[in-house]
């Protein structure tokens, strides 16, 4: 078996392309970065090496060749380039994988063709997704390349859980089902949070709310992921900072019909223009919570829609899961906001979730419970780690491959 433990994570989007390098000895990172406005003015690299400071390129990366290839300098200057015989794979987070891919996946010319005819799924992300994939073959045809996919944990759903009540015909004809995304880090957290409570992720049932951005729930049971808030696509689901969320699909036929907004001019809306932002022109919910502080009735009103509707989902996936061991808060929001975190519990004591106050006001570390040491449930917050989680996948499916 080959002696090389590191993996290089790519996030590739549309102009934009995330990595970070971990040795999967200990799963610790060696460096990382952003290289952003790829074929735009202002191009730029930032690199962060496991010791020392940031390093900054800024000049034009026309491509994400001319990235990807900026990356492998920045890591051989560390001593861990692209060539390095340390390097065992490449993984790729990859949005959709529809119904076809529902775990790592090493990727080859067929795979790559059946990702990109899963774009209509995901016309933003997929074929950024595979543009980072086509860079990095050429520059390593050599090494093993491996898709992991958002979708995939969520592919364990239930046909009640994913199937929605359309036209079977007209449903099978065109994907539409539920698919749900963040499933990395869904995941990372479930997983982590049965090891937060010294049990066996297969023995307990967790309900993770990734809160960033983009915000999804998810009911795991046992650590199979049993039911999910996304949908289809990235909107349905919790309120988030410029996507509505959940809502009558009738309000799309009304805007059209009555409002003579054009399909395209839904999307953005309701995409790009709602959520937080379209509640009280703010989507950063650190701003919006300084401003609810400060009396503003905007604010106050946005923040009492987002809390709202995640109670409903924490209430719903009691009922789904029956039995509730852990609640788990991710991601930026769900790290950080401790008012956001009190708020969504506030008031249920009698399924069994009751929030310390004093734990809750802790400043973000690493994963700790915010419960009373005897409550029913465990409430707990846990930072997410989708590049670790990507890394595990794919390290994993390249060792077993190898033999």
């Amino acid at each position: 078996m080959s002696a090389a433990t590191r993996v290089l994570v790519l996030n590739s989007g549309s102009s934009s392309l995330k990595y970070r390098l971990l040795d999967m000895t200990d799963g610790r990172p060696l460096a990382g970065g952003l290289v952003e406005r790829i074929g735009e003015e202002g191009s730029r690299l930032v690199h962060q090496p496991l010791r020392g400071e940031p390093r900054e390129q800024c000049r034009p990366f026309p491509d994400h060749a001319t990235a990807l290839k900026a990356v492998g300098e920045e890591l051989r200057t560390d001593g861990q380039g692209l060539d390095s015989p340390g390097l065992a794979a490449v993984a790729h987070r990859v949005v959709h994988g529809g119904t076809r891919f529902t775990e790592p996946t090493l990727i080859t010319d067929e795979v790559l063709k059946e990702v990109r005819a899963l774009t209509p799924l995901a016309p933003l992300h997929n074929p950024a997704n595979t543009t980072g994939i086509e860079v990095a073959r050429a520059l390593r045809p050599d090494l093993p390349q491996v898709a992991v996919f958002d979708t995939a944990f969520h592919a364990t759903l239930p046909p009640a859980a994913a199937t929605y009540a359309v036209d079977r015909a007209t449903a099978d004809r065109y994907g539409v089902r539920r698919y749900g995304f963040h499933g990395t880090s869904h995941q990372y957290v479930s997983r982590r949070t049965a090891a937060l409570l010294g049990r066996d992720p297969a023995e307990v049932n967790v309900i993770v709310l990734h809160l960033g951005n983009g915000a999804s729930a998810s009911a795991v049971a046992g650590g199979v992921c049993v039911e999910t808030s996304m949908g289809l696509t990235p909107l349905e689901g919790l309120v988030m900072g410029t996507r509505s969320g959940d809502l009558d699909p009738a309000v799309v036929f009304h805007l059209h019909r009555v409002g003579g907004l054009s399909m395209e001019a839904v999307d953005d809306l309701l995409n790009r223009r709602s959520g937080l932002l379209g509640l009280c022109g703010d989507n950063d919910m650190r701003e919006v919570e300084r401003r609810r502080g400060e009396g503003d009735a905007d604010a106050r009103l946005a923040f009492e829609v987002y809390i709202h509707r995640l109670r409903k989902y924490i209430g719903a996936y009691c009922a789904v899961l029956g039995r509730v061991d852990a609640l788990a808060f991710t991601a930026g929001v769900g790290e950080h906001s401790a008012a956001v975190r009190a708020a969504a519990t506030a008031g249920l004591e009698g399924l069994g979730i009751v929030v310390d106050e004093a734990l809750n006001g802790l400043p973000p570390g690493g994963p700790r419970l915010i419960s009373p040491a005897h409550s029913r449930v465990a409430v707990a917050v846990v930072p997410t780690d989708e590049e670790f989680e990507i890394a595990r996948q794919a390290f994993a499916l390249v060792r077993r491959t190898a033999g």
